[in-house]
């Protein structure tokens, strides 16, 4: 039994997960007819903030705004990158 990980680790594991899930969305997009499977299964739900402004007096910028899209292959995606980093660490 392995002891507590780092943050590290399970951020490269949503990292991981979210751009394969990512891709997996794009492919069915490209390969599954226009039917429900591919809009239930290629849906997105986006969570954005921003536009945030940091003036620091040397320096100032503006990030954003800043989205996450999520659709269920990106869910799918991050629960199969944890099962593999998990078998392999």
């Amino acid at each position: 039994m392995a002891g507590p990980r780092r943050p590290g680790f399970y951020l490269g594991i949503l990292v991981a997960g979210f751009i394969v899930g990512g891709m997996l969305t794009a492919l069915f997009r490209q390969a599954l007819p226009e039917s429900a499977a591919r809009t239930f299964f290629t849906s997105t739900w986006t969570a954005s903030f921003g536009p945030v402004s940091a003036d620091l007096l040397v320096i100032n910028f503006t990030l954003g705004p800043v989205g996450l899209h999520v659709s269920l292959l990106s869910l799918i995606g991050v629960l199969v990158a944890y099962l593999i980093a998990r078998s392999i660490f």
